[in-house]
């Protein structure tokens, strides 16, 4: 008979699949209440995640030892022959080793400890009965790609601060690095600009909202709105950067402004306008005024104390020109810098704040319409509208995330099914999100190391609570992750169980995922929103 005693490797599927990872022939390690931990400096942030995060869980102390009575080590050592974000991972009857090439590679070496303990280790309590034992196992392992990143939108829908450090956590655990906060829009200014305080009073608040996504648009009448304080963003930088997440600020110009001009008219084309409450492109642009890019480059100041990124987005995507058209100071522009036309005019805009970034020492990133008019020349192009931008901009040397809609959408419906709530967009199943293949056919090797990863979007016009959230955006997010983390062919029918079984570990962590089999009843139930 087989010995069941002690957890196989296969009955603890690994979410993104490491490169390799091979069984050890021991029983594995359980971890007790004499069970101590210790890390070297670089490695003492991962080591309070884990003792904080296992200790609730599993209600062991795991108390900090040094490394000659600690049954789980942790240390960086560049010289390990590991590429960037790797690690290597042994558990045997001794315990558990994690290398890291880095701190980063640490915690995700962490991670995937983690993962190897029964699920119930996801959740924020102990458990009665539970036996907290490793597979024996040596695991070796590094990410595909730099760039694994999820924007999520907090202008349409405001998120509030609590489910933003809770989304982090979540894109923690698979191995994410980038979440890029789209903080304005029409339909909402999300960040306090000390500066400019009627940015959030004003800006940060509308009359209702659009319900869905028919024609004639239907309003909720329910006044919507807040915003981040300052304060607000450095606790979420600072708990992303703990986990090895970057966090990318958007401030969207020169379309999709139209918070910005209701709370300070000059900015546009049209005097006084409300803060937009349906979904869609408006044709409220910014003016190209001095005192317009004076306003920007004093919001961006500020912007670029909070965030240490590298990368900071402008937006740049889906601007009207018809005010330019008609606009005496934009027509006077275009004549006085010898602009073609409206084109080049937003062109020459978005190169005022690749300027402006460049001298920071920031790179500006912006939707793939930066295209349109000549690039910026050091600007990061994050192609949606298809892969031809991405193609475009690898080809002429710039860098690409590949984010196109098809593939890439989180708020687009996930079946075909009339049950889905709000069917929006085009079909995109999990396995659609996990095939999915960032780098375009076509480009030589040089052009694709310009491809410095991907990311899903999660637009919120549709998305009013933390449920919903949940529902569109798990279980595709952790497919994306295998996307963009693991090397080699990707084959669903070989993910799909790995999945069903790390869905456990979301029930345990108490995600509101939609079900693999079809939608769940509470979402075609009318009433059930709010954050």
């Amino acid at each position: 008979m087989p010995d069941t005693s002690s957890p196989r490797l296969d009955d603890r599927p690994l979410i993104p699949r490491p490169d390799q990872a091979v069984p050890g022939d021991s029983d594995g390690f359980t971890l007790t209440t004499a069970t101590r931990v210790s890390a070297d400096p670089e490695a003492r942030g991962t080591l309070a995640w884990l003792q904080r995060e296992l200790g609730a869980s599993t209600g062991l102390p795991l108390t900090t030892g040094d490394e000659d009575d600690a049954r789980i080590r942790l240390s960086v050592d560049p010289g390990a022959g590991l590429s960037p974000e790797g690690y290597r991972l042994i558990v045997d009857e001794e315990g558990a080793i994690v290398v890291g090439h880095d701190p980063a590679g640490v915690f995700y070496g962490a991670q995937t400890l983690r993962q190897l303990l029964p699920a119930d280790v996801y959740r924020g309590a102990p458990l009665d009965g539970v036996e907290w034992t490793l597979p024996a196992v040596r695991v070796t392992d590094a990410p595909r790609f730099r760039w694994r990143g999820v924007m999520l939108d907090v202008a349409r829908h405001f998120v509030p601060k609590r489910e933003v450090l809770r989304f982090i956590d979540l894109l923690a655990a698979h191995k994410l690095n980038v979440l890029h906060l789209h903080l304005t829009d029409d339909q909402g200014w999300r960040i306090q600009i000390r500066r400019y305080p009627k940015l959030t009073e004003d800006g940060g608040w509308r009359t209702e909202s659009q319900v869905g996504a028919g024609t004639p648009a239907v309003f909720d009448g329910r006044p919507h709105g807040g915003f981040y304080t300052q304060d607000d963003i450095r606790e979420i930088v600072a708990h992303a950067a703990a986990r090895h997440i970057t966090v990318v600020p958007e401030i969207d110009v020169p379309g999709h402004s139209q918070a910005a001009i209701h709370a300070y008219p000059e900015l546009g084309e049209s005097g006084r306008i409300p803060v937009w409450t349906r979904w869609g492109i408006s044709d409220n642009v910014l003016a190209v005024t001095d005192g317009v890019l004076d306003f920007y480059r004093n919001v961006f100041d500020e912007l670029l104390e909070l965030f240490p990124s590298r990368y900071v987005h402008v937006g740049g995507d889906e601007c009207p020109k018809t005010q330019w058209k008609d606009s005496e100071s934009a027509q006077r522009r275009i004549r006085e810098e010898g602009l073609a036309d409206e084109d080049e005019l937003q062109s020459w805009f978005i190169r005022r704040f690749d300027e402006y970034l460049t001298a920071r020492g920031r790179r500006l990133v912006g939707w793939d319409e930066i295209l349109e008019g000549g690039l910026a020349p050091g600007a990061t192009v994050m192609s949606w509208r298809g892969q031809e931008g991405g193609v475009a901009a690898a080809r002429a040397g710039h860098d690409v995330v590949m984010a196109p809609t098809a593939t890439s959408y989180l708020d687009y419906r996930q079946s075909e099914s009339p049950d889905e709530p709000v069917p929006v967009g085009t079909l995109l199943r999990t396995e659609d999100v996990y095939t999915a293949e960032p780098v375009p056919e076509g480009l030589t090797e040089a052009e694709a190391e310009h491809v410095l990863g991907a990311q899903v979007n999660v637009w919120t016009e549709h998305i009013d609570s933390p449920r919903r959230l949940d529902y569109m955006v798990f279980p595709r997010v952790v497919a994306f992750a295998e996307q963009v983390w693991s090397s080699g062919d990707r084959d669903y029918a070989e993910f799909e169980p790995r999945l069903r079984g790390h869905l456990d570990r979301l029930d345990a962590a108490g995600v509101e995922y939609r079900p693999l089999d079809g939608p769940h009843p509470w979402q075609t139930r009318p009433g059930v929103s709010g954050w």
